[in-house]
């Protein structure tokens, strides 16, 4: 009997490199101390070891274009000539000047291309920017008009297709497809439909396809993600035009059509239906769904199965994985079966090995996108037959699995106790907010637009330097904490300097808003190299959440207390809340999301009663990962909001009428969950809104929420200085929408990833437009 092993595909990989040298090459060259030539040739050289790493692991289904400078929905924009008319082009390929300004803005241009000069407001602002689907990675939204034209401006597929095969790998090319790239679009027309662009832009993907044919690839993967969302009758139409077009322009290049993070559900009839080679399935995300497609697929199509979690961080059980797939190559046969990860590995770490300080529990209990593969490569060798040759892989596999069942470090029954012992009292406020707005209004006697900021302030090098120092032993614990009182009294007498009206400490002391907390709760475990994306060149190393968790002692209260004495004025308390530690955290799979989420707000309740006991009177509780962790499905919100509402009640109901509570939301779509966020009842919530215009006030406005709100008035993500005339325009906007009592002032997000340079000329504009308003008022 021959033993052919199963195809290994990847879908997608990591970009920034082992020791995240894209960000450092990116950061490089945006601060002008490297060339363009200096920046794409570190970009080939990534794109080289990636190639290389997964065809020594044993991947048989290799990628190109699953890298990005800065992200890939705002390459296919610039692919496909989607440029607005803010970005001075006009025709021909677009530079990475333009790229970049579309990522991240420009300063120092006029909006109608002029020369101008580089301070304050002058430039292009970049993109909106969201959620991609239910991840904490970020990409730059389409713009679209009615009088759209689309050409072929890019042709980066093409290049690194070519680029691949001359160093040796045959690889299938990724690209967005184009029904989910139109779906991701907006428009400034509300009433316009990106849907209705389809035809214009199915020639530009037509052209693409054709020269990647042409040059040898046999297959192309694109990516329709929208397919596991709720789809209106236009939304399939258009799937059936567009792959009915790529079939009969193409005919030779095979199609694999791309799904993950859900279930088909009842899109199957569609999708089966359209003229493609290939459909990748996510059986981790919609673990049912593999029955009802083997019952029904077309006998010839090739199905690729998601069957390691490329979203988490969890070795996966593959004794377990191979009696569930084991059927299904059977049905099929070695020939139309393909194994690959749920989705894209970009959302996961890249190489748990670098990893020599975890937990050795733990850390036996973990894959990243290396080990992965290596996953992927066993289950393959051991469905075409070769179970002999993977006899130890898999051994290990299961005594892994296991271990972490049966370990102690996992379960706490104090913590059980606790959660038993819940009430409903526990979730509500002593009053309503109309009551609790009365005894704050008194309390703190704010003017009218208060201004304030959303927490942390620039994170220099010398904090970063300082704070490595301390990490490796070179700088005392006494020396460290001088340092960081100096940072937050100098970054506290310059906020009384500017007039804000209520202060923050700057966050000095913590490496990230999520790590911090995790850092002091039980049940967490932390990396040094997991770095994953979050946009551009922003990573994040998130927390690992693999037991119960508990609090075992205060984790910001001298901070705030330090901070408090420093000023008369009110100083915010600054805590993370549950669902965003949730969201930004790998979680255990071992229980639901909601009880681990319920754990983590009795942890944070506990910081909350300590710090108004101490005398906080103003306490942010963010909750910026709220809205992402929501469903694809409508029919399965409910349930996610029950809990993460219930959640956010837990630790922040446990104050009296006169502690102020504040909570802030990235970039969001309000409209659909504005009742769970009233529902949250906090009484000041800060939203990111400059980039929308303030559009995202209008659930808001047409909902009558009764709370405070502080709508973002300038863009963080972007090194652009607003002017005050604009932050009064966006003021403006947002007086149209919401009563003037409602109203806070305030930045988008946090200023961590900001410089100095930037912070300062725009909070100071920042204050002057909230006094030239309220002089007027």
């Amino acid at each position: 009997m021959s033993l052919v092993s199963l195809p290994v595909a990847t879908l997608g990989l990591p970009r920034m490199g082992p020791r995240r040298e894209l960000k450092f090459a990116l950061e490089s060259y945006w601060a002008g101390k490297s060339n363009e030539d200096q920046l794409l040739e570190a970009a080939a050289g990534l794109r080289a070891a990636n190639w290389a790493r997964q065809k020594s692991l044993g991947a048989t289904i290799i990628p190109s274009n699953d890298f990005s400078l800065y992200d890939q929905v705002l390459d296919t924009s610039v692919m496909v000539g989607a440029v607005p008319d803010t970005y001075d082009w006009t025709a021909g390929p677009v530079s990475l000047k333009t790229y970049f300004a579309m990522a991240r803005g420009e300063q120092g241009k006029c909006h109608d291309g002029r020369s101008g000069h580089a301070q304050q407001g002058a430039g292009a602002p970049a993109q909106e920017m969201t959620k991609w689907f239910d991840t904490n990675y970020h990409y730059m939204v389409p713009e679209f008009h009615k009088d759209q034209t689309f050409r072929l401006s890019s042709r980066k597929p093409i290049d690194e297709y070519q680029e691949a095969k001359s160093l040796g790998y045959h690889t299938r090319p990724v690209l967005v497809g184009p029904v989910t790239f139109l779906k991701l679009g907006k428009s400034a027309d509300p009433a316009f439909n990106p849907l209705s662009l389809l035809d214009r832009l199915l020639p530009v993907y037509t052209d693409i396809l054709r020269e990647l044919s042409t040059l040898g690839a046999e297959w192309v993967q694109l990516d329709e993600p929208c397919l596991v969302q709720d789809l209106d009758h236009a939304s399939r139409d258009a799937l059936r035009r567009t792959y009915a077009r790529l079939s009969k322009d193409i005919p030779a290049l095979k199609i694999m059509l791309t799904t993950y993070f859900g279930a088909i559900g009842d899109n199957l009839e569609t999708v089966l239906a359209l003229p493609v080679a290939g459909l990748h399935v996510d059986l981790v995300c919609g673990s049912d769904q593999l029955n009802a497609i083997l019952m029904r697929a077309p006998k010839e199509l090739v199905l690729s199965l998601g069957v390691v979690d490329g979203r988490n961080v969890w070795r996966s059980n593959l004794s377990a994985l191979l009696e569930r797939l084991a059927p299904a190559v059977a049905k099929l046969g070695s020939d139309r079966v393909q194994i690959a990860p749920s989705c894209s590995l970009l959302h996961v770490p890249i190489d748990l090995e670098l990893e020599t300080d975890l937990d050795s529990d733990v850390k036996s209990w973990l894959a990243f996108s290396v080990q992965k593969i290596k996953e992927l490569v066993t289950l393959g060798r051991a469905l075409g037959g070769d179970y002999a040759g993977v006899h130890d892989a898999l051994a290990v596999s299961e005594a892994a699995a296991v271990a972490r069942e049966t370990s102690p470090k996992i379960h706490n029954a104090d913590v059980a106790r606790r959660m038993a012992a819940m009430d409903d009292g526990m979730r509500r406020r002593n009053n309503a907010f109309t009551k609790r707005a009365e005894v704050q209004r008194a309390r703190f006697a704010l003017p009218v637009f208060p201004t304030t900021t959303i927490g942390s302030f620039p994170q220099t090098a010398e904090v970063r330097s300082a704070r490595a120092a301390h990490t490796n032993g070179t700088l005392s614990d006494a020396k460290y904490e001088q340092f960081l009182k100096e940072e937050t009294a100098r970054a506290v007498r310059w906020q009384e300097d500017i007039g804000l009206d209520v202060l923050v400490h700057g966050e000095f002391e913590r490496n990230d808003m999520v790590q911090y907390f995790g850092e002091q709760i039980s049940g967490f475990a932390f990396t040094k190299h997991g770095w994953v994306q979050s946009y551009g060149s922003r990573y994040v190393r998130p927390p690992i959440l693999f037991g119960d968790v508990s609090r075992p002692r205060p984790m910001t209260l001298d901070w705030w207390r330090y901070a408090q004495s420093l000023t008369e004025r009110p100083m915010k308390a600054m805590l993370t809340g549950p669902v965003t530690i949730l969201n930004w955290s790998f979680v255990r799979n071992d229980i639901p999301r909601s009880e681990a989420c319920r754990q983590i707000a009795l942890a944070i309740r506990d910081e909350v009663l300590d710090l108004e006991k101490a005398g906080a009177t103003m306490i942010q509780i963010d909750e910026a990962a709220l809205r992402e962790g929501l469903p694809l499905r409508k029919s399965q919100w409910k349930t996610y909001l029950d809990w993460a509402v219930d959640s956010f009640r837990i630790c922040s109901s446990c104050v009296g009428d006169a502690t102020q509570i504040h909570t802030h939301m990235c970039y969001s779509e309000f409209n659909d969950i504005v009742d769970a966020i009233a529902a949250m009842d906090a009484d000041v919530i800060s939203i990111e809104t400059s980039r929308s215009k303030m559009e995202l006030l209008d659930a808001f406005t047409s909902y009558k929420y009764p709370n405070q709100i502080g709508p973002g008035v300038y863009d963080i993500h972007s090194p652009r200085v607003p002017e005050t005339a604009e932050m009064k325009g966006l003021i403006t906007l947002a007086r149209q929408r919401l009563s003037d009592p409602q109203l806070w002032i305030n930045p988008d997000c946090g200023l961590k990833t900001r410089r100095w340079e930037e912070v300062r000329p725009a909070l100071v504009n920042m204050v002057a437009a909230a006094r030239e308003l309220r002089a007027l008022s």
